[in-house]
């Protein structure tokens, strides 16, 4: 019967369901509990990918705010609309002292001639903090008055600017060390308007920044005072000290406000955030590290136990995937040696108690014949176990060979070819007929050229082991969309029905008697190894007169290789 080997997964005590096991007990299971309770869910010391999220969010926030803070056009379009309302504001003061001087006639500010300015200023509702000059001609302070009336000018009522506050005072300290000397004395208002009264005595309105006696910023509105063609005097209007600072403190301070909120939100967002990455990952990590301590001295008994997060649509699900998949690998590999470990044990028993029976039979008998007879035993087991160790050692760097060996592509039909060459005169030698069936088109595949080569090589030498005189041998190819069948056809015996469920496996063999011990049992095993290393599979079945009737004596055996395209 045709070799094979037998490949058996064991768990060790667990239950397996699938591609995922059960623990028999729940100690991998509690220590990952208490792992993730003594992390919490939203954990900052334990994670220092948590703590870089915040951080990159919170410095991408930052420069935001600052940036808008910084280039925050607010105070110039503040500056603008206040001196477009204070310029508004002295024209029409002009306009009310134009309207009290006497048409046509000399007018004398300072005397009185024409207007009375006392009673003109009296006569006016300024708003509060707002402080109005009177001039002659000549340059003289005529008049003064600064309003006492509350009036509610839109943006006026600043409200609390505590943060605003709070960032100044921070900044005045730090930068008190490096702030320069003393200024030298500010002249006062009346100077400073004093120094543009000739551009405004020459007909022209004029907004200007003063400084105040407490280092303040002020803007001030001159304007002349016309009486007819004539020119009777200036008005200048001063706004009150600190107004425009007040206003950009106040837009700061909501700006700052938003940005405390979205500083809130977004330390809360990062915190869900990282919690659904960097959480998931020290699951996979911890329970990765959970095969040993801290101190990698002793194992935790029980296997590792990848949690199951391929149900996410994300990086993390792919990575868990991944690793259950790297993690059930390796236990297969590591269940797949130590059931290969004791298979060979058990192979090579049977040829050393043979050779053990022999040699001490050997040494009480007598006749020569029957020591011939045991000398040929001995022979036999020792090429039996010599041809054993050769194919053990074959089968155990296969895995290794498969991966190292690099793939290419090359023509199916021209290699099954050469092989039909050579095999098909080994089998018309022995009297079995030899048909090769191939396509005229060629068939590119990838892969590794030799190792496919091998695995024909062993289906057609088991069918010429198994063929008598007279029987025949078919090898045929056809290309079925991103696929292509390879079948080796014999009208031999056929495969034992209990058989078919076990011709793959390592070290199983089922052959007549006079071929006993002349083949390890490794041969088909070694070949689906091959085949399903190249993404393929690879079946044994009876030739049967009628496939209705499964009863009916085989009229032989049919090996299929599929390989993809």
């Amino acid at each position: 019967m045709r070799d094979t080997t037998t490949s058996q997964m064991h768990r060790n005590g667990d239950v397996v369901l699938g591609d995922d096991w059960v623990a028999p007990n729940s100690t991998v299971a509690e220590e990952m509990q208490v792992k993730r309770a003594r992390r919490g869910v939203f954990s900052l010391k334990g994670s220092p990918l948590t703590r870089k999220i915040i951080t990159f969010n919170l410095i991408a926030l930052i420069i935001l705010v600052s940036g808008i803070l910084y280039l925050n056009s607010s105070r110039d379009s503040l500056v603008a609309q206040r001196a477009e309302a204070l310029v508004s504001e002295v024209r029409l003061i002009s306009d009310v002292f134009q309207a009290r001087l006497p048409g046509g006639g000399p007018v004398n500010l300072v005397t009185g001639d024409g207007i009375d300015v006392a009673e003109t200023l009296e006569a006016l509702h300024l708003r509060q903090g707002v402080e109005l000059f009177v001039f002659d001609t000549a340059g003289s302070l005529v008049g003064q008055v600064q309003g006492t009336e509350t009036v509610d000018v839109e943006g006026a009522q600043s409200g609390s600017t505590v943060i605003t506050d709070g960032l100044a005072a921070i900044w005045g300290f730090v930068s008190a060390p490096l702030a320069g000397g003393t200024a030298g004395p500010e002249r006062d208002i009346q100077q400073q308007l004093t120094d543009h009264l000739p551009e405004v005595l020459s007909g022209s309105t004029k907004v200007v920044t003063l400084t105040d006696q407490t280092g303040g910023k002020v803007f001030s509105a001159s304007t002349p005072i016309q009486s007819g063609a004539q020119l009777a005097g200036a008005l200048a209007l001063v706004s009150p000290s600190g107004e425009i600072d007040a206003l950009v403190r106040a837009e700061r301070e909501r700006v700052l406000q938003m940005f405390v909120v979205a500083l809130l939100v977004s330390i809360g967002l990062s915190l869900v955030l990282a919690s659904t990455i960097a959480n998931p990952l020290s699951d996979l990590a911890e329970a990765a590290e959970l095969g040993r301590d801290r101190n990698a001295r002793n194992s935790t008994p029980g296997r590792i136990r990848i949690p199951d997060l391929t149900a996410r649509p994300d990086e993390i699900g792919r990575l868990s995937r991944a690793l259950r998949g790297m993690v059930s690998a390796l236990y297969n590999r590591i269940d797949g040696n130590e059931q290969f470990a004791a298979d060979v044990a058990h192979e090579i028993k049977n040829p050393l108690a043979s050779l053990q029976s022999a040699v001490g039979t050997l040494r009480m008998v007598k006749r020569d014949d029957q020591r011939t007879r045991l000398l040929d035993v001995i022979e036999h087991d020792v090429r039996r176990l010599d041809r054993l160790v050769s194919d053990i050692s074959n089968a155990s760097r296969l895995d290794a060979e498969l991966v190292k060996e690099e793939q290419d592509n090359f023509d199916l039909l021209t290699m099954l070819g050469n092989l039909n060459q050579y095999l098909g005169e080994d089998a018309r030698t022995k009297g079995i007929d030899y048909i090769a069936d191939l396509p005229a088109e060629p068939i590119t595949i990838h892969g590794l050229e030799a190792r496919l080569a091998q695995v024909f090589v062993n289906l057609i030498t088991n069918a010429i082991s198994f063929c008598e005189d007279g029987d025949a041998i078919r090898v045929w190819a056809r290309k079925r969309q991103n696929r292509v069948l390879i079948v080796v056809e014999d009208t031999g015996p056929g495969i034992p029905e209990q058989a078919l469920s076990k011709i793959f496996k390592r070290f199983y063999s089922q052959r007549p008697e006079e071929h006993f011990g002349n083949n390890s049992g490794l041969g088909l095993a070694i070949s689906k190894q091959i085949v399903e290393a190249h993404g393929g599979v690879i079946w044994a079945e009876n030739i049967r007169p009628t496939e209705a009737d499964i009863t009916s004596e085989p009229l032989g055996a049919r090996f299929v290789v599929g390989l993809p395209v």
